[in-house]
């Protein structure tokens, strides 16, 4: 029975990398404009391994929505892994194009990457893909859903991530594609860590067996509800709590070397408390 198990959890794991690897080539081809070995060997390019890092990680939970759970048999679940793992490898693609367009819109990702090799924009483009992977992981979580359910709870995530980015620039009281232009990688990892924050409730709220469209969407949309109240009470702690007597706005922008230190703060609070909204609901 031992040897059965570990031989089965080979098969998985195997069928698992075989995703990852056409991920890979996926990635590549949807990016062909990218000489990857040049701008990670050779230019040393950490703008450019922010967004390799975070599409690989992303695509990671995007596949483990497929097999984490009760197993429905070997070949079945093989069969749900071809099936489910491509619609996640795709939606995720299809989630960047997205988020390039309405998150991170008022410059050229390209130019920024490449060009100026700028750690702000791949450290948000990073927390993109990771936000994007966990929506895709609550989306094809759970028994009794299909792909209609699949496709309905990623794009109303996605929806939600869309918003939330806009409503986080409001709530700063500063411009965050101005700043993340302009080089500030402060600025962008306090924002990866709202968008990741986010991304970990969106899969939370939609990783559960699916029982009706009333039900499974009353719950999404109570824990988006929570979502919005986050945010700003996690800054708010930062700036009171973990950083007693000084404003978080001027430590990364109001001063002339941005506050890393402040920005992780920043990003480990929305993520910190995501993850206790959800243990404690």
């Amino acid at each position: 029975m031992l040897l059965d198990n570990l031989l089965t959890s080979v098969i998985y794991l195997i069928a698992c990398l075989a995703l990852f690897a056409l991920g890979h080539i996926v990635f590549r081809l949807c990016r062909r404009g990218y000489n990857f070995h040049h701008e990670l060997v050779e230019e040393d390019n950490a703008a450019l391994a922010l967004v390799v890092s975070g599409y690989y990680l992303g695509l990671i939970f995007s596949i483990g929505g497929v097999i984490v759970g009760p197993s429905a048999g070997l070949m079945e679940d093989l069969a749900d892994l071809l099936v489910y793992g491509l619609l996640g490898m795709t939606l995720l693609n299809v989630s960047a194009w997205i988020n390039d367009r309405f998150i991170l819109s008022k410059f050229k990702i390209r130019k920024e990457i490449i060009d100026d090799q700028n750690c702000g924009t791949g450290v948000v483009e990073f927390a993109v893909f990771v936000a994007s992977g966990l929506n895709i992981f609550g989306a094809v979580y759970g028994i009794g859903g299909n792909i209609y359910t699949t496709l309905v709870f990623w794009a109303v995530g996605q929806g939600v991530l869309v918003v939330i980015g806009h409503y986080y620039n409001l709530i700063t009281h500063y411009d965050i594609h101005d700043h993340i232009e302009k080089d500030n990688v402060a600025v962008g990892v306090g924002f990866a860590g709202a968008l990741i924050a986010i991304g970990n409730l969106l899969r939370a709220a939609s990783a559960e067996d699916f029982i009706s469209w009333s039900s499974n969407l009353m719950a999404f949309f109570w824990m988006v509800l929570l979502g919005l109240l986050l945010l700003p009470a996690a800054r708010v702690v930062t700036d009171r709590v973990l950083l007693p007597g000084r404003s978080l706005a001027d430590e990364l922008v109001n001063q002339e070397k941005p506050n890393m230190g402040a920005a992780y703060l920043e990003a480990v609070s929305y993520i910190g408390s995501s993850f206790l909204i959800i243990w404690c609901l």
